[in-house]
Parts: structure tokens; sequence; C-alpha cells
């Protein structure tokens, strides 16, 4: 009888040991989620702000096809500028996931890739790349207009032709944050953590 009551005593120090255990570890789960929480492009504060309609572009890309930015999207998807440099060595290591993502959300996003330099130059990198169908314009203008100073860039239009992302891209999970904010409603993933962290 002694034994057992000395068991069952043992057992629940064990059941009490294992329950602070599990809450020791439940709360460190939660300090290294915040801590590797998703990566989003990071925004930097210039050009169109998030929510503001930018001046409508109407560009002839590579092939003289006029591609237009900005404004009412006629068959209502989203234009993603992926902006990038022939030069840029992280913008040629992301094409093949540019190519890819153009692909899978091609129901909802239009791609449009965008420079600014010499035509022919351009038309080779195209060659050399795999690029062939995707609309690719060069224009000093847009860069400008969208405040690009570091590359590769990606700016993300909703169907009104309003800024709904942007931000410096160097990953397949950058740009996909891209669309992730815009579906959350957020210009970043980081506003979408923080808008989180304060809710919680």
């Amino acid at each position: 009888m002694t034994s057992l009551v000395i068991s069952n005593i043992v057992l629940w120090i064990a059941v009490v040991a294992l329950g602070i255990v599990v809450f020791a570890l439940t709360r460190q789960i939660g300090i290294l989620y915040e801590r590797v929480a998703p990566a989003g492009a990071l925004m930097i504060d210039k050009g169109p702000a998030i929510g503001q309609s930018p001046p409508v572009f109407e560009l002839r890309d590579l092939t003289a096809q006029v591609v237009k930015l900005g404004g009412i999207a006629a068959d209502r998807r989203s234009t993603l500028m992926f902006f990038l440099s022939s030069t840029c060595p992280v913008c040629k290591q992301l094409l093949p996931v540019v190519r890819s993502m153009a692909a899978s959300e091609r129901d909802r996003v239009s791609l449009v890739l965008a420079s600014d330099g010499d035509a022919a130059d351009y038309k080779r990198f195209v060659q050399e790349q795999g690029l062939h169908g995707l609309p690719f314009v060069l224009s000093k203008e847009l860069g400008m207009t969208y405040q690009i100073g570091k590359l590769p860039y990606a700016v993300l239009l909703d169907a009104d032709g309003a800024v709904r992302a942007k931000g410096l891209v160097n990953s397949r999970e950058h740009l996909e944050s891209l669309i992730s904010a815009q579906e959350a409603g957020v210009g970043s993933l980081q506003e979408f953590m923080a808008t989180s962290g304060k809710a919680a």
C-alpha cells in the first residue's frame, strides 16, 4: 500500500514537471517564431506610397508591343513590375523564380520586367536568359517615378492601379511576400507582423 502511494506521488510530480516543461517550450516556440518570422520584401519609403495611384505609363516593350502600367486593368489582374539590370547578379539568380511566378500567378497577376539602357543589349539579355513571352520595358522615367535606387526591386499594383506592395526582393520569399501582403491588406509582411504583435 505504501509503495502504491509513493508511486502515485512520484507520478503526479512527473506530470506537474512535464506540464512546466511543455509551458516553457511553448513560450520558446513563440519567441523563435518572432525571431524567424517570414521575411518580406524590404520596403523603402520612397516613390508612390501604399494606396497611392501613380501616373499611368504606356510603354513599348522590346517586341514593340504597348504595355500599360497603372490605371484600371481591363483584365482585372494586378501588375507586378520587376525592376532589374543585366549587370545585377542577384537579378539573374532570381529570373528563374520570376519566370515560375509569372506562370503560376498568371490568372491574377500580370508580370512586367523593367529596366533602362540600350535596347539591343537587353534583347540579347532576353535571349540569353530565356525571357521570351514576358513584357520587358525600358524607361528611365518609370524608374524615376518609383524612385528605384537599388535592385532587384518589385512593385505590385492592384487592378485599379494603386500601389499595394513594394520593396527590395532577393529571394522567392520576398517576391511572394508582395502578393501575400496584398492579400492581407497591408503594405508589407513586416507591417503585418507588427500589427499582429500589437493585437496579440
